[in-house]
């Protein structure tokens, strides 16, 4: 892929599709807090930043600090390490965990829909863990993700809404017990 903030352009004036080394798509443009892809070029709006956790606990220390700083899309990108690492019994846990993170993500574009189908995803996803897995406080998460539906069925706006602090039991650490180290 380019290193370039422009986008390459073929010798027929078209503009090339982004391109890693490799010679796989991959987007080059910049990308607001939000994920949304911005014009090349673009400068005065806080983007994101690449991530690339050593293995699966510094992508949940990281997650969680992104999460903390309602850096969502971010978040969820560092999560999903954590995700795909972990044993099958347990993706249902970490996706819907993930899937509040991207609802996070739909508030902040003040997109409902978007944040309701999430917002149900999760709790559906959670509501099949007692609480407390891997130290996970999925009664509280399954509890928020009601309440947020609830509000988004009243009609209250996006930017009224939180999804809150990551879901993590009270003076526990989650545990990556049967995650595959990266």
């Amino acid at each position: 892929m380019s290193e370039s903030a422009e986008p390459d352009v073929d010798p027929t004036g078209e503009v090339a599709r982004d391109r890693r080394d490799d010679g796989r798509p991959e987007q080059a443009r910049p990308r607001d807090r939000t994920g949304r892809p911005l014009p090349y070029g673009t400068t005065g709006v806080p983007l994101i930043e690449e991530h690339a956790p050593a293995g699966p606990e510094e992508a949940l220390a990281l997650g969680r600090s992104l999460w903390a700083q309602q850096r969502f899309f971010e978040a969820h990108e560092c999560l999903e390490d954590v995700w795909h690492a972990a044993p099958e019994a347990d993706a249902d846990l970490w996706q819907g965990v993930i899937q509040i993170a991207v609802a996070g993500v739909h508030l902040q574009r003040e997109n409902p829909s978007g944040a309701r189908s999430l917002l149900a995803r999760a709790g559906d996803r959670l509501s099949g863990y007692p609480d407390g897995h891997r130290g996970i406080a999925v009664a509280q998460a399954v509890a928020r993700c009601r309440e947020l539906l609830a509000a988004l069925d009243r009609g209250a706006a996006c930017d009224e809404l939180d999804v809150g602090g990551f879901p993590v039991v009270a003076g526990q650490e989650p545990s990556l017990e049967g995650i595959t180290r990266g």
